[in-house]
């Protein structure tokens, strides 16, 4: 335990609710001693040499002296490869069935003794001691996973441990593993595979964090690929990058090495385009969750308003002041004794009211959400669960207790069908209360312990859709699974509006359900700087819908700070303030007139983005493709894009480019190849190359793509659509999908070109939404008036 961490448990831990944390942690280290019979002697074992081979539908199996390797590669191109007869199923992370096989893809023999399999997007290559290799079309090297290696108990009691070493271009980049603090781009260093609860505030270099993915986006010169290991055991993923002409010349590859504790080893591969490659690999793990058009408006969340009319306070408030607001958020304190699903009529007397008067504000009501159980006798949640037999017990049969915010606590089994369909019916009672959506917390599962790690003992039994196991496995899965039981339930109890629900924890596929938020970023800088990291690694694993606690969990943002923080949100699919109870305030008239005007401004750009949103939303269901973006996502072979961190692109038409260190009034933005212009001055740049431009207190540069069309909302509050000029001699286009409300009808893409003729913009509507020819909007052209900025160089 370093210093910081044994401040941090000194200051959660040092109370009487700290004593009972303190017994939990020692109890959970009893039970796994009980529990989990002791790691003894190991023998190691690898693949040997090929043996044989029998070719099936989209490949085949390779068997070797002491293993055999399944390949198949599916419809689309997606690779699957899994060792000692792991298949595709059963899998949390994917949706359904897995795809086809392809069937014009089949196994052939190899040079050397080896094997393959060619298809139209990939060839696999199988070495004769079991090397994976996975090449484009034309023959170049997109990854090359050497022979695995397991340790097996000696006498077969107990899991199996394995490594994967891999090699990468050297010029290549990682990303994803989930969300973490110090990326997008992930460095050399060593990165944990488990649900963690970083126990307070966290900045770049905490790690893990709250979800963690054995996902790997590789970015390099040969193309961009996924690499996602389908197992949730606890594991470590230690990258390496590469470096060329390292030593005599010669280039070093980069390397990342998985390390699982147990469980299959198995693998899928994603080759493409980022696109193509998001679009795969939201065909594997569903389509993410389309939330409400309320929930791409401004939100406002706070643990501690302590009573309806402090509520009631902050909400008029942002009226007054003629600032937009969709939501808001009530923490554990609106409840009874910090009991889920109950409520402290006390100081809420009227919740449904309350509700009631906001929707006709326009400000939807959502709730959290934890998942412990106080274990009370008499408690309606606590012995309704223990007769349906929904929460996790020890291997002696007896329910695992934890310590949570209500005190000794029990835990439902979300691994269970049945306890999700008993935990689904208790969100009737949040909707009695006139919540519109919810958010998952503390679902790591979090139990608070002095030391060790805060979740539930390792031994602890979960049933896992009847397979049967323990926490080992289950942990990773169990905010997935939650989002699953809620998500389902919303669907079910409310079937004419999509759920809004969003998980602090999850794991891959969880974009099915919902979304995700920061959690309790750090107060500070480095809390603002992760914040977008978090963003973008997610989008890139396939959950795009999230947003960080604007202006960090704890402490007391300056007005600076503040309102950096708050621009970087307005530009972020998840736009939502919160802060901690014994935090400083979030409301923007709390920072001066100065910020607030410039709040204002944002908030008010936000809004009229609204559709443009909208259209993100329903791309990112239909396509995979993240609201956020890095830079590189077009030009994956611009290397410096590839190592640009402090800029993203919002879908394809806008770059934004927060301000993320103190006092800076102008920044440098590097731009991908076209025309850009600022859309605050309508200066046009040409990139690729680096421009600096201003970024003065009242706003963060946002630059529009030239030909862009972007959908935002009129003055009339009807929509319309913004064009941006193209270049001369050049075209351009966008995508729009209308609002079609909150229910389950999916609006129509449309699509619009735009180029210049004679001078003038022409637009033209190039199919959906009714066929082809002029707009049916209203177009608005940007950009036709002011002069070219510098080039982007190539510094």
């Amino acid at each position: 335990m370093d210093g910081r961490e044994l401040v941090r448990s000194v200051r959660t831990f040092g109370t009487a609710q700290g004593l009972r944390a303190a017994r939990s942690a020692w109890r959970q280290r009893r039970t796994d001693a009980q529990g989990l019979p002791p790691r003894g002697a190991e023998r190691a074992r690898v693949p040997g040499q090929v043996t044989g081979a029998e070719p099936l539908p989209g490949g085949g199996i390779v068997r070797f002296a002491r293993s055999e390797l399944r390949i198949r590669v599916a419809v689309g191109g997606a690779v699957f490869w899994g060792w000692d007869g792991a298949e595709p199923e059963p899998s949390y992370a994917l949706d359904g069935t897995p795809p086809e096989p392809d069937p014009r893809a089949g196994l052939e023999p190899d040079k050397d003794g080896g094997w393959r399999v060619v298809s139209e997007r990939v060839t696999v290559e199988v070495s004769r001691y079991g090397a994976v290799e996975i090449r484009t079309p034309g023959g170049v090297v997109l990854r090359r996973e050497l022979p695995p290696r397991w340790w097996e108990p000696v006498g077969g009691d107990g899991p199996a441990r394995w490594a994967q070493w891999t090699e990468v271009p050297a010029d290549a980049r990682f990303f994803g593993l989930g969300g973490r603090a110090s990326g997008p781009r992930l460095r050399d260093g060593a990165y944990r595979l488990w649900n963690t609860d970083p126990k307070g505030g966290f900045v770049p270099g905490d790690d893990p964090l709250y979800i963690t993915m054995p996902v790997q986006l590789v970015v390099s010169d040969a193309g961009t690929h996924l690499a996602f290991y389908d197992n949730s055991w606890e594991g470590v993923v230690t990258l390496r990058e590469g470096e060329e002409g390292a030593g005599s010349g010669h280039d070093r590859p980069g390397a990342s090495e998985v390390r699982i504790d147990g469980g299959p080893l198995r693998c899928w591969v994603v080759v493409g385009t980022p696109a193509r490659v998001l679009a795969g690999w939201t065909q594997l793990t569903g389509a993410p969750a389309l939330p409400p058009s309320w929930a791409l408006g401004p939100q406002h969340a706070r643990w501690g308003f302590g009573s309806e009319q402090e509520v009631r306070r902050i909400v008029a408030g942002y009226r007054e002041r003629e600032l937009p607001l969709s939501a808001v958020h009530l923490d554990i304190d609106h409840y009874d004794a910090h009991q889920v699903f109950t409520v402290d009529l006390e100081h809420f007397p009227d919740l449904p009211g309350m509700a009631k008067d906001l929707r006709e504000d326009g400000v939807r009501l959502v709730s959290i959400v934890d998942p412990a159980v106080k274990a009370e006798p008499g408690a309606a949640v606590y012995e309704s669960g223990a007769a349906a037999g929904a929460f996790v017990r020890d291997a002696r049969g007896k329910e695992v207790r934890g310590v949570v915010w209500p005190g000794d606590c029990v835990y439902p089994d979300f691994t269970d069908p049945g306890a999700r369909v008993w935990w689904g019916e208790l969100y009737e009672e949040r909707l009695a209360q006139g919540f519109a959506g919810v958010w998952h917390d503390m679902n790591e599962p979090v139990s608070f312990a002095p030391f060790g790690d805060m979740t539930l003992p390792r031994s602890a039994r979960h049933a896992l859709e009847g397979r049967g196991g323990d926490h080992r496995e289950a942990h990773n899965l169990y905010g997935l699974a939650m989002a699953r039981a809620g998500y389902e339930a919303l669907r079910r109890l409310r079937p004419e509006e999509r759920p809004f629900l969003f998980s602090r924890s999850g794991w891959a596929g969880m974009q099915r359900y919902g979304g995700t938020w920061s959690g309790d970023v750090s107060t500070g800088w480095p809390g603002l700087r992760a914040s977008l990291s978090l963003v973008l690694g997610l989008g890139l694993c396939g959950v795009p819908y999230s947003g960080p606690d604007v202006g960090g969990f704890d402490g007391s943002p300056s007005p600076e700070l503040y309102l950096r923080w708050f621009q970087l949100g307005a530009y972020l699919p998840l736009f939502r303030t919160h802060a901690a109870i014994d935090a400083g305030r979030r409301e923007p008239w709390e920072f001066g007139p100065e910020v607030l005007g410039h709040a204002r401004a944002v908030l008010r750009e936000r809004e009229r983005l609204r559709p443009y949103f909208v259209t993100l939303a329903h791309l990112a269901g239909l396509t995979g493709a993240p609201y956020a973006r890095p830079v590189w996502w077009g030009s994956p072979a611009d290397r410096a894009l590839r190592d640009c961190e402090d800029a993203y692109l919002l879908g394809d038409a806008l770059l934004v480019a927060p301000v993320l260190e103190r006092g800076a009034v102008r920044r440098a933005v590097r731009l991908p190849r076209g025309r850009w212009y600022d859309t605050a001055t309508e200066q046009a740049y040409d990139g690729p190359g680096q421009v600096v431009v201003d970024a003065s207190l009242s706003r963060i540069p946002v630059l529009a793509r030239g030909g862009a069309v972007i959908p935002v909302r009129g003055a009339d509050g009807g929509m319309e659509l913004e064009v941006w000029a193209p270049a001369a001699g050049r075209t351009g286009g966008g995508l729009v999908v209308p609002d079609v409300g909150d229910g389950w009808e999916r609006g129509e893409v449309e699509r619009y070109g735009t180029r210049v003729v004679d001078g003038r913009v022409v637009v033209k509507q190039m199919g959906g939404g009714g066929g082809s020819g002029a707009p049916r909007w209203a177009v608005r052209v940007r950009g036709l008036g002011r002069g070219r900025g510098r080039d982007g160089g190539g510094g």
